[in-house]
C-alpha cells in the first residue's frame, strides 16, 4: 500500500507540474511576444491537461494495457491500482489547471 500511495503522490505532482510549468512558461513566451499572458496562461492550462496525465502514468498505453490484462484475466487488484494512479495524475493536473487559472485571474467570474 506504501508503493501505491508512493506512486499516486508522485503522478499527482507530475501532472500538477507539467500543466503548472506549461502554463507559466507559455505566459513568459506570451509576454516576450507583446500578447496577453493571461489569456495565453488560460489556454495552455486547459489544452495540455490531458497531456500531464498521459506524461505522468508514463507517456505510452501500457498502464491502459495492463488494466484490460489485468481485469480479463480476473485479477482486479493490480488494474484498480493502476485506475487510481490514472485518477491521481488526473486531480494533479486538474489542480494544476485551476490553481493557473486562479493566478491568471481566469478564475474570477466578475
Amino acid at each position: 500500500m506504501g508503493n501505491l500511495l508512493t506512486k499516486m503522490i508522485t503522478d499527482y505532482m507530475i501532472a500538477f507540474g507539467v500543466v503548472l510549468g506549461a502554463s507559466l512558461l507559455a505566459g513568459i513566451a506570451a509576454t516576450l511576444t507583446l500578447q496577453p499572458p493571461s489569456f495565453t496562461m488560460q489556454e495552455v492550462a486547459k489544452n495540455v491537461k490531458i497531456w500531464a496525465v498521459v506524461v505522468a502514468i508514463g507517456g505510452t498505453i501500457d498502464p491502459l494495457r495492463l488494466i484490460e490484462s489485468n481485469v480479463v484475466d480476473g485479477h482486479l487488484s493490480p488494474a484498480i491500482k493502476q485506475i487510481l494512479q490514472i485518477i491521481s495524475a488526473f486531480i494533479g493536473a486538474q489542480s494544476g489547471t485551476t490553481l493557473m487559472l486562479w493566478l491568471s485571474n481566469g478564475g474570477n467570474s466578475s
